[in-house]
């Protein structure tokens, strides 16, 4: 089993910059693409961006590109979402999650996925 713990998530202002982090362990982090998902109250959970075993692909939901950048540090088994210019609607819970596939820009496409972590934009 592959255990996700993200952290960074917090309550910030319109405009301000968040840096997301997920550890993982238990499994050979290299082997997994990264993605990271969110969900806000009402909705679906829905795709954000996703990073290749290698760190070599990037994928980004129309809704973030320009804004976010996915990286992955794989001697330290993490990942990182750096967010840029927060809006109101990227308020959400934000899950790290791994998976064998590639791409994977849809959430089934994950096998294994963090607790998550909140994100709150004010206006």
């Amino acid at each position: 089993q592959v255990q996700l713990v993200e952290s960074g998530g917090g309550l910030v202002q319109a405009g301000d910059s968040l840096r997301l982090s997920c550890a993982a362990s238990g499994r050979t982090f290299s082997s997994y693409a990264m993605g990271w998902l969110r969900q806000a109250p009402g909705k679906e959970r829905e795709f954000v961006a996703a990073i290749s075993w290698t760190g070599g692909s990037r994928y980004y939901a129309d809704s973030v590109k320009g804004r976010f950048t996915i990286s992955r540090d794989n001697a330290k088994n993490t990942v990182y979402l750096q967010m840029n210019s927060l809006k109101p609607e990227d308020t959400a819970v934000y899950y790290c999650a791994a998976s064998l596939s590639w791409p994977t820009v849809i959430p089934r496409a994950y096998e294994y996925w963090g607790q998550g972590t909140q994100v709150t934009v004010s206006s």
